[in-house]
């Protein structure tokens, strides 16, 4: 069945959504050249079928205290499992068994080889780049490569990388192993400590990373010797 244009275009305000990561009304409309007007009722039906959700945005420390913020719509579950086919109740049921018979090591043992291989692979992007700002955003092409839909942006004293999109979200929220290895994987391939502020499988809209700056690193050290 062909689909009319109304489907058509809800497809292409969730796709913006599933790929770019949770945004406002405002910003989708401009984005797509859709009338304020229009993208409200796309919007309404998405969010009546389940596949997208109103919610208020992430604020960094930065951000907080500046008023109310707009409503930002975000991808669900649901939403997902309707544009992507995965194997998670098969990945999910095999970890189980691994936990079962061998013990949570091996789980995490099975995360540590996964993310190991994540950043062997992003080491070829990632390698040359001399600032913090550059192996974030080469860190962050890698992985969009990879079906995160990620991005990096300055925030504050550092860099925030956002994957916007996570594959593996319904097996990393039963098996944290997996954030937690990938987390150190980060560190490991930037050359400097990160802090995972928000997860896709924990419920948030995206998933942030907080990757200081040297210069960030230094006067935090240099404060405490000051005191």
């Amino acid at each position: 069945m062909k689909k009319s244009d109304p489907d058509r275009t809800r497809v292409q305000v969730a796709r913006a959504i599933l790929e770019g990561g949770p945004a406002t009304a405002a910003h989708l409309a401009e984005t797509l050249s859709i009338t304020p007007a229009g993208i409200r009722r796309h919007l309404d039906s998405l969010v009546a079928e389940g596949v997208l959700v109103a919610r208020d945005p992430y604020q960094g420390p930065s951000q907080r205290g500046r008023g109310r913020p707009s409503k930002v719509f975000a991808m669900t579950d649901n939403g997902r499992e309707q544009f992507e086919h995965s194997y998670d109740d098969l990945a999910v049921s095999a970890l189980k068994f691994m936990a079962t018979k061998s013990g949570p090591s091996l789980v995490t043992e099975f995360a540590n080889t996964r993310a190991k291989d994540i950043a062997t692979r992003a080491s070829k992007s990632v390698s040359g780049k001399k600032s913090i700002t550059d192996k974030s955003k080469a860190l962050a092409e890698f992985l969009s490569a990879e079906g995160f839909a990620a991005n990096s942006h300055t925030q504050g004293m550092g860099e925030e990388l956002c994957q916007n999109h996570c594959p593996i979200a319904h097996v990393a929220a039963q098996f944290p192993e997996l954030c937690e290895a990938e987390t150190a994987a980060f560190s490991e391939l930037l050359g400097t400590h990160v802090q995972r502020l928000a997860t896709i499988a924990h419920g948030e809209g995206v998933c942030t990373t907080f990757i200081p700056t040297p210069q960030s690193k230094n006067l935090a050290t240099s404060g405490k010797g000051n005191k």
